[in-house]
């Protein structure tokens, strides 16, 4: 395992529960560490802070809720060999709108695809924005230069932001520990709370989600909810980048191999084996929740039983539930559909000596679980929607034997990690009862070959590797930032520019040659640049194609050669030439257009109309009404119902509308310029809707870069404006005589 080439002070961890809970002995209080999955992926954290050269951290600090009561314990009691824990009090009834209300009660229906379960209350929103500015007070505190801050669950998505705004140098990472789904389920949150969450969780330098497809729901999200760029797998802001990545989390794989031999799980093994006196064992265990399917697993299991009658007094099904917010009407009505249908499958199936069904509602002991990990034939994992699902990588890693039918739910994100499982649909009833013939048939040969292949996953990517995972993903962001942000190969690009013979840049200037500004009169391309330009212009020909009249392109690149193309197409002049007008159109449109658009002007000030002499436009990036980018469709809306002589083009551009005759486009002057010589090198770079007309008629073998985010045709994207300057550079550097 290698260790980190920028090493980080501390790990701080923060999460809702504390990785230890404190019990009170005879001899006062004492702390119980905890063994899910995040401890101990981050005693694998703490075993690497301890290699040579790696940072020296005696201990990894934890911040987690704890109960008020503990407000007066001596805080050496929140420590022990491996944590320094860091206790959250919370008022009980923020903890209870914060917790209870918007974490359990929306977003985990709503995340689990259960949105007829979830509670839209403002107040239980306000609770969770006071919970996490309450860690963000703890986490603050404790926070040196160096830290790595690493945010866990979605109890916590508005923390990660609010870290970065408090501390803009941090390094925070954060981890999505259930199912994210896909942006249908999040457009039903309302727009401010999806915009505060995405926003929130973004703050991270590192993201990480289970699997490949809530990666891609939660980027469609960020796409839809804030309209980010997004190159790859990350997403772009002006002045960094966050990266997302699925880590699916794991178990540790020695313990559950090695642990099944040891005498007391062999004793209790065989106890059960005795009791049951059966000679099939089915064998599940599930949290008591709405998601984990356990009715619909009964009625699989009934229906098995009715069409497998032969199976009858032979296979015992051990369904063990662990208690969990039974309080709640919700939870406390799944656990009586759970009990009546297991009456009824032993009622109608049982005999004297055979109970089909053996229910357990009570927790196990580790042992317990592994002595029925490795005394079943069948483990029966049906989930309707979970992040990950660890039971099914424990049974898994515990069959040191080798044999044992492993039956997932497809719902479960562990699914896609192991192929080899007799995969089933939850809901269908049918599916389930064969699947489980099919497990109870199975020879040992293809139990031994099936389980082989899934043993080797889980060992290969235990939760110790999902941890160093996450740490590698901080160590290639931090020491190999990127130059640019584009998904185009850029070294390949840079040759096959320098190799060409003709080449021809078409590029659009305001967002892709000079930043957008409120008064586009302010707009200009950098010193810099306008370097670049003119060293690219002597060996190509490069076409700056705009929106922009003929006056102000003229002006702006005086004494550069290189070709202009003013409003989209109406005019063109090459270099050393005049100018020639394109567009021949009648303007009987313009003063209908010019009256339709002065109304926005009086209704929304810091507005203004630019004429144009073939084109009127509406700006209204000053404007500060809220509902201004509506008021904008809606006039756009408007104006093409404008009668006029000639068709008429109404653009919806970057804070602007515009009216332009049809006829003309950035694409049709662009096409027309690409044929006038053999070109062997084409690149179009823009950043606006105007310039999708180049990237469609351009040949399919040109390069087009959009700028930014939103759908194209443009087959590259460059994140922001300041990449194309970078871009630019690189060409001209590539094709720029070396001087001794």
């Amino acid at each position: 395992m290698t260790t980190s080439k920028t090493p980080f002070n501390r790990l701080l961890i923060v999460s809702y529960r504390l990785p230890f809970t404190i019990h009170q002995t005879p001899e006062g209080l004492s702390l119980k560490q905890n063994a899910g999955g995040l401890v101990s992926a981050v005693l694998s954290m703490a075993e690497r802070l301890g290699q040579p050269g790696a940072p020296v951290a005696s201990k990894i600090h934890w911040v987690g809720h704890a109960d008020p009561a503990l407000q007066s314990v001596d805080p050496a009691v929140f420590e022990n060999e491996t944590f320094v824990a860091h206790p959250v009090f919370l008022d009980e009834a923020v903890n209870k709108g914060f917790y209870e209300g918007f974490s359990n009660d929306l977003l985990w229906p709503l995340f689990h695809y259960f949105p007829s379960y979830a509670s839209f209350r403002e107040s239980d929103f306000t609770c969770y924005q006071q919970a996490n500015a309450r860690f963000l007070e703890e986490v603050l505190a404790l926070i040196e230069p160096g830290d790595l801050v690493w945010i866990h669950d979605f109890q916590l998505m508005l923390l990660p932001n609010l870290v970065r705004e408090a501390r803009p140098d941090t390094r925070i990472g954060y981890f999505f520990h259930i199912p994210f789904p896909n942006y249908e389920i999040i457009k039903l949150l309302p727009r401010a709370w999806r915009q505060q969450l995405i926003q929130g969780v973004l703050g991270a330098d590192v993201l990480g989600f289970h699997t490949p497809d809530y990666v891609q729901h939660f980027l469609q999200s960020v796409s839809e909810v804030l309209a980010l760029p997004i190159i790859g797998n990350r997403v772009v802001f002006p002045d960094r980048s966050a990266v997302v990545r699925d880590f699916p989390i794991s178990v540790d794989f020695a313990k559950f191999n090695n642990s099944g031999q040891e005498d007391a799980v062999v004793a209790m093994r065989h106890g059960y084996l005795s009791l049951l006196r059966h000679p099939k064992l089915i064998f599940s265990v599930d949290r008591l929740d709405y998601t984990k399917g356990i009715t619909s697993r009964l009625q699989g299991f009934e229906r098995f039983l009715h069409q497998h009658p032969e199976w009858r007094d032979t296979v015992t099904f051990v369904m063990t539930v662990v208690p969990s917010r039974d309080n709640i009407p919700q939870y406390q009505e799944i656990k009586r559909e759970i009990e009546e249908t297991v009456g009824r499958i032993n009622g109608l199936f049982g005999s004297i000596g055979w109970r089909p069904v053996v229910y357990l509602y009570s927790s196990l002991t580790f042992t317990e679980l592994l002595a029925l990990y490795t005394a079943c034939d069948v483990a029966l994992i049906t989930p309707l929607r979970d992040g990950m699902n660890l039971v099914c990588k424990e049974f898994v890693a515990s069959r040191e034997d080798g044999r044992g039918v492993l039956i997932l739910s497809e719902l479960a994100g562990a699914a896609q990690e192991l192929p080899d499982a007799l995969i089933i649909n939850p809901t269908d009833t049918q599916e389930v009862a064969d699947a489980i013939h099919k497990a109870l048939v199975m020879t040992p040969r293809e139990q031994e070959g099936r389980m082989r292949k899934m043993r080797d996953r889980v060992q290969n990517y235990s939760v110790f590797r999902w941890s160093h995972d996450f740490l590698k993903a901080f160590d290639e962001m931090m020491n190999n930032p990127l130059e640019l942000e584009t998904d185009l190969s850029v070294p390949s690009f840079v040759t096959a520019f320098a190799d060409a013979n003709r080449r021809l840049m078409l590029v659009d200037f305001d967002g892709t040659l000079a930043p957008l500004v409120n008064n586009p009169a302010d707009a200009r391309p950098s010193n810099a640049l306008k370097t670049v330009l003119h060293g690219l212009a002597e060996q190509s020909d490069l076409v700056v194609i705009s929106g922009r009249n003929r006056v102000f392109l003229e002006k702006t690149f005086a004494g550069i050669p290189v070709y202009l193309v003013a409003e989209h197409g109406a005019f063109l002049k090459k270099p050393d030439a005049p100018w020639e007008r394109l567009d021949l159109s009648a303007d009987d449109w313009q003063e209908t257009v010019r009256e339709q658009m002065q109304a926005y002007v009086d209704r929304f000030p810091g507005s203004f109309v630019e004429e144009k002499e073939t084109a009127i436009a509406w700006h209204y990036r000053m404007a500060e009404a809220e509902d201004i980018e509506a008021q904008a469709v809606e006039l756009a809306a408007s104006l093409r119902e404008t009668n006029a002589l000639v068709p008429l083009a109404v653009i919806q551009g970057s804070k602007v509308v515009e009216v332009k005759p049809a006829h003309h486009s950035k694409g049709t002057v662009a096409l027309a310029i690409a044929e006038q010589k053999p070109y062997d090198f084409i690149v179009s770079i823009g950043d606006d809707t105007t310039d999708e007309d180049m990237f469609r008629q351009l040949p399919n073998w040109a390069y087009t870069l959009k700028v930014g985010s939103g759908t194209s045709n443009a087959r590259y994207r460059l994140a922001r404006q300041r990449d194309v300057e970078t871009l630019l550079t690189q060409m001209s550097e590539a094709i720029t005589p070396v001087t001794g």
